[in-house]
């Protein structure tokens, strides 16, 4: 490695995992609720209606635009597995532990974790997180 790249890469601070997955698995909490907000919204314009209850705080557009981008770095940064493991682990409305999700996609242990650290990672990258 170059004295060049080496220098450059010290400028990067180290990234805290737990910290990020942390921060990623709260935006996908939040990105099913903010999913079920964008297709009540749409029904009410499908239907004429302006608002059906009290708006306490003007966030629809950055609602919007949150829900939107999750779905692209959930589209486009994901591969198959990566994207099953997220769908089944954080998306889906009920808890599930992991060993069933592995179990489930015919993963091993080792790969499932992997799996999930490098979608983890992917998400937050392509949300501008890290």
């Amino acid at each position: 490695m170059s004295a060049q790249v080496q220098e450059q890469l010290s400028f990067l601070q180290p990234v805290n995992e737990t910290e990020v997955r942390k921060a990623v698995v709260k935006e996908l909490k939040e990105y099913k609720t903010l999913r079920v907000a964008l297709q009540n919204r749409q029904e009410l314009r499908e239907k004429g209606i302006g608002q059906l209850f009290p708006r306490l705080q003007p966030t629809e557009t950055i609602n919007e635009l949150k829900a939107n981008q999750i779905d692209r770095a959930l589209q486009y940064s994901l591969d198959e597995i990566e994207r099953r493991i997220v769908e089944e682990k954080y998306l889906s409305t009920s808890r599930v532990k992991d060993i069933n999700v592995y179990l489930d996609l015919g993963l091993t242990k080792d790969q499932y974790y992997t799996k999930k650290k490098d979608a983890i990672r992917q998400i937050a990258t392509a949300l501008g997180m890290i």
